[in-house]
């Protein structure tokens, strides 16, 4: 006989992914003070932290909208594609590692070349786009930079060079390398002809990048909190086994060491690179 019986059939148990109806990404914690913000409210405040000012990192898409005049501007060099000059293996293929990226972002490779007008003045603006192999520099990424510093030179328009990688391709191996040379060239050709060069560094800009173009500008700009060096605080800490000051390779802390000229809120960024090219041009 049994000792107690069931009337009813027990509750199936629910998947986990359905007990939540709160989609993904809906709210973001900020990495500086901490505070859990609503997506919509970061995208509306142009993706800073509206409690602490952090400076969340923007897609190249975002960044081209902020500062051009234009809906739709003209995209340049489009038809340039990366190699595998070295045949290059590490947990994939380099060329099949090339397709996803192209695959998910487009064939644009880290960086992208428009012209448009800031604020109704022409100018060539190159943009990096860290989401691609997290900016990296390898052939493509320095032949359309080095092309944009040409354009601009041919029609006498400023540059603009938006940097945000994390150094050079190590893909690529030297041909990556060689791009520092060949992209300062242009640059000095560029300069040569007494036609203006902004560079703006966000966060990050490392490695070759900042040993080459990206601190070469006629104004070094960048924006608050953006971590710029050429080796990680991490690998120079190891190297000289001493502690690192407070914000060491900050913007704040480069601007304060001379080698910045300006750090610029995300929302000023538009309207301080006119006037600087307005006293340039």
């Amino acid at each position: 006989m049994a000792w107690f019986r069931k009337d009813k059939k027990p509750k199936a148990v629910r998947d986990e992914r359905s007990r939540s109806t709160v989609p993904e990404g809906l709210w973001v914690r900020c990495d500086g003070c901490g505070e859990i913000i609503f997506s919509r409210e970061l995208d509306k405040n142009l993706r800073i932290c509206p409690k602490c000012g952090h400076h969340f990192r923007i897609d190249v898409e975002a960044r081209i909208a902020l500062l051009l005049d234009d809906a739709a501007p003209k995209e340049l060099f489009t038809e340039i594609r990366s190699a595998d000059p070295l045949g290059f293996v590490d947990s994939k293929p380099y060329a099949d590692r090339l397709r996803s990226y192209r695959k998910a972002l487009g064939p644009s490779d880290a960086v992208r070349v428009v012209e448009g007008r800031l604020e109704g003045i022409p100018i060539v603006l190159a943009a990096m786009d860290y989401r691609f192999m997290g900016g990296s520099m390898g052939s493509v990424v320095g032949e359309k930079i080095a092309r944009a510093a040409e354009r601009a030179t041919e029609r006498r328009r400023p540059l603009i060079v938006v940097s945000a990688s994390g150094g050079a391709r190590m893909q690529e191996g030297v041909l990556s390398l060689m791009q520092m040379a060949k992209i300062s060239a242009a640059v000095g050709r560029l300069r040569a002809a007494r036609v203006p060069y902004l560079s703006v560094l966000t966060d990050p800009t490392t490695g070759g990048v900042t040993a080459s173009f990206a601190m070469l500008g006629d104004l070094n700009i960048a924006e608050p909190g953006a971590l710029i060096g050429f080796a990680g605080p991490r690998v120079i800490e190891q190297t000289i086994h001493q502690s690192l000051p407070e914000g060491f390779q900050r913007s704040e802390f480069l601007l304060e060491h001379g080698f910045l000229d300006l750090v610029v809120p995300r929302p000023e960024l538009k309207e301080t690179l006119a006037r600087c090219l307005r006293h340039l041009i």
